[in-house]
């Protein structure tokens, strides 16, 4: 029990706060999964707190915690996707002035179906092919990924590679809206204050 509350604690640390059980029930999911390599996908809402919850997996995965890089792909153009994420050489394309390291090396519903597929080998083998070179090289990434849109339909439409859904939904977590646990609402404005007071 008290290991429990630590962690509890230590969610409310990232600014993850709530004591209704839908959310005790999401932290307790983050906490067992935390320490698998296998990617997870957070579901939910725009401003559910999916990247606060992201970065508490992070911290309780053992991994270092100034290695956790975010990405949010709906604001890179789809011309750049694959530089921003792979990496790239110099020489590559117009622009490419110097080598690029992606984000691989140091919004997954908004990618496009080619810059997905180079996401699968990512998750699949640990491979990135940086744009430019000629030699693929292996990486050590646990994925994270959060969406706000609605995969499954992606998936039926096309939009989104099913064998993409299926390999980064080995954890899957749906982040609930404020609305569903208005019990938090109290406890959410006490932790803010106590920031700004700080």
């Amino acid at each position: 029990v008290s290991d429990k509350i630590s962690l509890r604690r230590r969610a409310e640390q990232f600014g993850i706060i709530g004591t209704h059980s839908i959310m005790q029930r999401v932290v307790d999911v983050c906490q067992i999964l935390a320490p698998s390599p296998l990617p997870m996908l957070l579901l939910g809402e725009t401003g559910t707190g999916k990247g606060l919850l992201a970065r508490y997996i992070h911290a309780l995965s053992g991994r270092p915690l100034d290695k956790f890089t975010s990405v949010n792909c709906a604001a890179i153009p789809e011309s750049l996707a694959e530089s921003v994420l792979f990496g790239h050489r110099r020489g590559a394309f117009t622009g490419a002035v110097t080598d690029q390291e992606g984000k691989f090396d140091d919004e997954i519903g908004e990618l496009s179906l080619p810059a997905q597929a180079k996401i699968l080998r990512a998750v699949e083998d640990g491979i990135v092919d940086p744009i430019g070179s000629r030699k693929s090289h292996k990486v050590n990434v646990r994925l994270i990924c959060a969406t706000n849109r609605n995969i499954v339909r992606l998936v039926n439409e096309g939009k989104f590679r099913a064998d993409l859904y299926y390999r980064l939904n080995v954890g899957e977590v749906h982040v609930p809206p404020l609305r569903r646990r208005k019990e938090d609402i109290g406890r959410i404005v006490l932790h803010v204050v106590s920031r700004i007071n700080a």
